[in-house]
């Protein structure tokens, strides 16, 4: 029974708080044990190189209200006013979440005034920059102007950057107190401005509700490192992104408002595991369309309206207008996944909590190549030019989920995780009969050590599905070296789940390929895209780390039983032979040395 006169509990987010218990001792001593396995982990930055990302970040500062100065000066402003319109750097992502690690990049947004245009930031920013951060300061960037959010990608100081940039139609001015909340300076603005200014807008809205921000960041650490040693942690390839874990953390922040960082933690399993999808996770409601003359140019998620919204089966929406779902691009086999992860990840915790089990048993790495799977696809993007070979594997990655979409409509697939991330190759070929190997997936000339490739889109920065960050390239001269050629490769990793022993995957792959030639940026005499496909205990070697004691998996050993006649069934596509058959005939040409043939379909032999 309620106290006569008693006020109710502070309810933080859409729905009153589950337990607004105080913390019990032990969650406080579960808690600096969590801080300090974090610490072993090495998730914490020294002070020394935080002190240098916050003087990288005011020289960017700096730099950015010269640029504007300097434009202003090119279209003959008055002097006076010069030096008044201002211009600011709005860190966001990790770094303002305050979850940011050693060698973590910095999510930034450049604001400027309305007669600053996006085509200037291309044009005069770098040299600037340059100019002002001294010799050697940069040492690497990209401009990509035409990307769905357009965006400048650098090192300086050491530090990776991804900078984007926003002129605000509204202000003639910026002051140095300005804050992005205001939903009036949307006003006016074009779809890429609107979506660069939504990841400071969003990670401040995230920070505003929660009710105790260093329980908020401490929790969010050890989710975030746990999805990524899991391998669920990559918006791209239809995983939550940094967003998404951030509010799912948040949520639970909400629900148990007085609880400290370990209790959250193991709250979140419970929480997140039990939650009732396709309910959306909010932070707080939905602010609508309050003009919709004004404001017909923003969509808000609205599953009652928009048929795409019905279709997000994990949504977690984003708290600032105009709201939209971080996690569009989950697949069913993706929540499968996750799911299960969440259910072991609450296994754990609770044997953390009664003494049974330690932090370092969350954070122990995944098994997707070692265990998870008997078959895997290999997708390769290839090219005959670095560079030309990074876009072409961008581009691709951003593609994956589709074509894992298309996977998971094959009846006989139980289940398709594509992995979080890339791996490049570099291989030097004597003549055209290693490249077409190299071109499908063969290791046999592989030279450098291989690496692995992340996301290259932006933290926070929602895109839709509508495109990644991606350099383009007009034309790439091959590379020919004493006679040999470099030909670099990015593969991405697909774990498959059946009972089949043989699948036709040659219309989804060929569905995949359509889709990702259609990109404006294709050229048939530079790109090439192979299917592949194996078995666990096929897969390359460079993908287990034999330093932590990961084995490839052994081939199993069958019994021997006497053979019986063979039942005469219609042929069908085989799993392990998806590779393109080489026809032979007069008819077929043969390909040229430096101009390979259209991307090929993928046609398994016959059985």
């Amino acid at each position: 029974m309620s106290t006569p006169g008693a006020s109710a509990p502070k309810q933080w987010g859409v729905s009153p708080p589950i337990s607004t218990a105080l913390p019990e001792p032990l969650d406080n001593e579960k808690t600096a044990e969590l801080v300090e396995e974090l610490k072993r982990e090495n998730n914490y930055e020294p002070m020394d190189e935080t002190k240098k990302r916050m003087s990288t970040l005011a020289l960017l500062n700096r730099v950015t209200q010269e640029f504007v100065r300097e434009v202003s000066r090119r279209k003959r402003f008055p002097p006076s006013q010069i030096d008044q319109f201002g211009g600011k750097i709005y860190p966001y992502g990790s770094y303002r979440l305050g979850v940011f690690g050693p060698g973590s990049d910095i999510d930034t947004l450049a604001v400027a005034p309305r007669h600053v245009t996006r085509e200037d930031f291309f044009d005069y920013f770098p040299a600037i920059l340059e100019r002002m951060a001294g010799p050697g300061a940069v040492t690497s960037l990209t401009a990509v102007p035409d990307s769905f959010v357009p965006i400048i990608k650098l090192v300086l100081n050491g530090i990776e950057i991804d900078l984007i940039f926003a002129s605000i139609a509204s202000l003639s001015t910026i002051p140095k107190d300005l804050t992005l909340n205001d939903n009036n300076l949307l006003m006016g603005l074009d779809q890429p401005t609107v979506r660069a200014v939504t990841g400071p807008r969003v990670t401040d809205e995230i920070l505003s509700l929660v009710p105790e921000q260093k329980t908020f960041r401490t929790a969010l650490r050890a989710i975030k490192l746990w999805a990524q040693r899991r391998a669920i942690y990559a918006n791209i390839v239809g995983y939550p992104g940094g967003v998404a874990w951030a509010m799912l953390v948040a949520r639970v922040c909400q629900l148990y408002p007085h609880a400290v960082g370990a209790t959250i933690v193991d709250k979140f399993f419970f929480v997140i595991s039990h939650w009732d999808w396709p309910t959306p996770v909010m932070l707080k409601d939905i602010e609508q369309v309050k003009n919709t003359e004004q404001n017909k140019a923003f969509k808000v998620w609205n599953p009652a309206i928009y048929s795409g919204d019905r279709k997000n089966i994990m949504p977690i929406i984003t708290p600032a207008f105009p709201s939209m779902c971080a996690t569009y691009n989950i697949s069913k086999s993706g929540q499968k996944v996750i799911l299960r992860e969440l259910k072991r990840g609450g296994e754990i915790t609770n044997k953390i909590f009664s003494g049974k089990a330690r932090w370092s048993d969350l954070f122990k790495k995944h098994t997707f190549f070692t265990r998870d799977h008997k078959y895997y696809l290999s997708v390769t993007a290839s090219s005959l030019s670095a560079d030309s070979a990074k876009a072409w594997a961008g581009l691709v990655e951003s593609k994956v989920r589709i074509f894992v979409m298309q996977l998971e409509g094959i009846k006989d697939i139980d289940l398709a995780r594509p992995f979080t991330k890339g791996f490049k190759r570099v291989h030097k070929c004597s003549d055209e009969t290693q490249i077409r190997e190299v071109q499908k997936g063969s290791m046999k000339y592989k030279v450098d050590e291989t690496k692995t490739m992340d996301s290259t889109d932006p933290e926070l920065v929602t895109t839709n599905g509508e495109g990644a960050t991606i350099p383009s390239v007009d034309s790439a001269k091959p590379e020919n070296e004493q006679g040999g050629f470099t030909v670099y490769t990015y593969t991405f990793y697909i774990g498959i789940d059946t009972v089949a022993k043989r699948l036709d995957l040659v219309p989804a792959f060929k569905a995949f390929k359509d889709i990702c030639e259609n990109w404006a940026g294709f050229n048939r005499d530079i790109h090439y895209l192979s299917l592949a496909s194996a078995r666990s205990w096929d897969l390359p070697e460079d993908l287990f780390d034999q330093k932590a004691g990961e084995a490839r998996p052994s081939k199993p050993v069958k019994k021997v039983v006497k053979a019986t006649k063979p039942e005469t069934k219609p042929a069908r596509r085989s799993i392990s032979e998806v590779e393109d058959a080489e026809n032979t005939g007069d008819s077929v040409k043969r390909q040229k040395m430096m101009q390979p043939t259209p991307t090929p379909t993928p046609a398994a032999a016959t059985a």
